[in-house]
């Protein structure tokens, strides 16, 4: 008798299987390890750089829970995430899984500017971004982005998160994160 191993699917819905990030500099520092919830319970913080061996979809959620009263709540950020991943779903019909991936490579910008100082006179000079760096930049872009829309606006946090992952996996400038990461690759190239 063969026993028969069950597939492991985010929340028991999104399989993991034939996903694949196209930009190739993202490869090392975005983990696609399927999981079941995405909770590690913190093991990653004590080593450098373990942040990349973190789930994307974990990564995603302890961004979501940065600013003042949503500090901490890891189990509303998670629900947020989860019904989010559920109106990409019915809107699109795709893997929410491959919609996030999408937006975290159209998302991250690949130049910006550093401050440099010579004899009392600073100036900003373009800099290429690590991979890491990139993928903390795009989620970080997408999470600010959701939260603004859902400010001061009768939409829920959850379908605002929906749309800015869309948009951003789009490649469309309506998108927070999309039009952030253009501002940024405009002024480095304007420093060059």
């Amino acid at each position: 008798m063969s026993k028969q191993v069950q597939e492991i699917k985010l929340f028991g819905k999104w399989s993991f299987q034939n996903i694949e990030l196209q930009d190739v500099g993202l490869k090392k520092c975005v983990s696609i390890r399927p999981i079941y919830i995405p909770h590690s319970m913190g093991r990653h913080e004590h080593h450098r750089f373990h942040k990349s061996d973190v789930n994307i979809v974990e990564r995603l959620v302890n961004n979501l829970m940065m600013p003042g009263k949503n500090a901490g709540k890891k189990t509303r950020a998670i629900n947020t995430l989860k019904n989010a991943f559920e109106i990409i779903q019915l809107r699109t019909g795709r893997n929410p899984i491959k919609v996030l991936l999408r937006a975290i490579e159209k998302s991250a910008p690949c130049e910006d500017t550093t401050r440099i100082t010579y004899g009392g006179v600073a100036y900003h000079m373009a800099v290429d971004v690590s991979p890491q760096r990139r993928v903390d930049l795009a989620l970080r872009l997408l999470a600010e982005g959701a939260r603004k829309s859902s400010f001061g606006n009768s939409r829920t946090i959850e379908e605002c998160l929906a749309e800015e992952l869309t948009l951003a996996a789009n490649s469309d400038i309506k998108s927070h994160a999309v039009s952030k990461r253009n501002e940024i690759e405009r002024i480095a190239q304007a420093n060059r």
